[in-house]
C-alpha cells in the first residue's frame, strides 16, 4: 500500500506544507494560501485513512489467525465480511489516487456525436446519452443539456451537456473516442446486422481562474431560432447562438437556454473549454506524453464495441475489458470499463517516466 501512494513522498510533502504555513506573511495572499491549505488538508487525510485502513488490516489478520486456531466458523464469517469491507474501502481509495490530475474533479462538458448512417448511427448515439444519463443518475450527477439536435426518423445526430459532480471528468475522460454497434437493426424490415459509430468528446470545464486568451475579432457569431416541438412551442426569437473560431475552426453552439445572452454565454464556456484542451493536448504531445485522451480519433478506430448480434458481448480495445451483460451496461453500468481505463492509462504514465 505504501508503494502504490508513494508515502514517504506525501509525509515529506506535508512537512514542507507544514513549514509554509508557519512563514511570516502567508496569511496575506488568500488566493494562495487557499491552494496550500487545501493540499495539507488533502494529504493528511489521505495519510490518516491509510493509517487506519492499515489497522484493520493488521486487526483483521489476528481475528483470522485465531479464528483458524480455534476452528470458529462464526469468526471465520466475521473476518470474510470484514475482508469485503476493507476491500470496497481499499478500491475507493485506489480510484482517488487514479483521479489525481489537475482537471479530474472538474465538471464534464460531453458531446456525442452519430457517425455516418442515418437513423441506425442517429439512434446509437441516443442509445449512448441514455447510458451516460443512467450512469449520471446512480452517482447523484448533476445533469445539465446544452444543446441537442434529433434526427429526423429517430435517435439525435449530436448533443451537448455537462456532468457535475465529484471527479466527473476524471471518471468519464475514459469514454472519449469511437463507439462502436453491432446489431440487428430495428429499422431494417430485412432483418440484417448493422454497424453503427458515434462519438463522444469529452472536456474538462474551464476553471474561472484559468485564462483563456479569446479574441472577438476572431470570432463570428451566428443567432438563429432554437429548435422545438412546434407549435406554441416554436421559438419565436433567434435566441439560439453559434461560435466559431476562426483561427481553429472549432465551432459550438447553444440553445437551451430562453435568452440569447445565456446561450451566448455557455457557448463561450464550452469554446474556451475545447481551446484550453486543444492548447493541453499540444503540451503533452510536445512532451511525448503516452496517452492524450483526444489522441488520434477516425472511423474504425473505436475503443469499445458494443455487440448484441450474432452474440452479446462489450469489449473495450484499450484495456482488454469485457463485458457479457450488455443491457446492464447500457443501463449505465460503466465503472469497471473506467476503473480498468484509469488503472491502464497510470500504468502507462509509470512506464513513461521510468523510461
Amino acid at each position: 500500500m505504501e508503494g502504490i501512494f508513494d508515502l514517504d513522498v506525501k509525509e515529506k510533502r506535508l512537512s514542507e506544507l507544514e513549514h509554509i504555513l508557519t512563514q511570516p506573511g502567508f496569511w496575506d495572499k488568500p488566493e494562495e494560501s487557499k491552494v496550500i491549505l487545501k493540499e495539507r488538508s488533502d494529504i493528511d487525510q489521505l495519510l490518516q485513512t491509510i493509517s487506519a485502513l492499515s489497522e484493520a488490516i493488521a486487526d483483521c489478520a489476528l481475528l483470522l489467525e485465531m479464528a483458524l486456531e480455534e476452528n470458529d466458523e462464526e469468526a471465520l464469517r466475521e473476518v470474510d465480511e470484514k475482508v469485503r469491507q476493507l476491500q470496497g474501502e481499499l478500491r475507493t481509495l485506489e480510484m482517488g489516487h487514479l483521479l489525481s490530475d489537475e482537471n479530474d474533479d472538474k465538471t464534464a462538458i460531453v458531446s456525442i456525436n452519430a457517425g455516418a448512417g442515418g437513423t441506425e448511427a442517429q439512434d446509437w448515439a441516443e442509445m449512448l446519452l441514455r447510458m451516460y444519463l443512467r450512469w449520471a443518475e446512480k452517482r447523484h450527477f448533476k445533469v445539465r443539456m446544452l444543446d441537442m439536435l434529433e434526427g429526423e426518423e429517430a435517435g439525435i445526430k449530436n448533443c451537448t451537456f455537462t456532468l457535475e459532480g465529484p471527479q466527473a471528468y476524471g471518471l468519464m475522460k475514459s469514454e472519449s473516442g469511437i463507439h462502436r454497434l453491432v446489431r440487428i437493426s430495428p429499422f431494417d424490415a430485412s432483418g440484417r446486422r448493422h454497424t453503427s459509430f458515434a462519438a463522444v468528446f469529452v472536456y474538462p470545464e474551464v476553471d474561472d481562474r484559468i485564462e483563456i486568451d479569446v479574441k472577438t475579432s476572431d470570432l463570428r457569431v451566428d443567432t438563429f431560432r432554437a429548435s422545438g416541438a412546434g407549435g406554441q412551442h416554436v421559438n419565436k426569437t433567434s435566441s439560439a447562438v453559434r461560435i466559431t473560431h476562426m483561427p481553429t475552426g472549432i465551432v459550438v453552439q447553444c440553445q437551451n437556454e430562453k435568452s440569447q445572452h445565456r446561450n451566448r454565454d455557455m457557448a463561450m464556456k464550452i469554446l474556451k473549454a475545447r481551446l484550453y484542451e486543444r492548447e493541453r493536448k499540444a503540451q503533452e504531445e510536445k512532451l511525448q506524453e503516452v496517452h492524450d485522451n483526444l489522441e488520434d480519433i477516425a472511423w474504425g478506430n473505436q475503443i469499445r464495441s458494443y455487440v448484441m448480434q450474432p452474440y452479446r458481448l462489450i469489449k473495450d480495445h484499450r484495456t482488454g475489458t469485457e463485458k457479457g451483460n450488455v443491457d446492464a451496461v447500457l443501463d449505465g453500468d460503466l465503472d469497471e470499463f473506467m476503473e480498468s481505463y484509469l488503472m491502464n492509462l497510470m500504468n502507462e504514465k509509470s512506464r513513461a517516466a521510468s523510461a
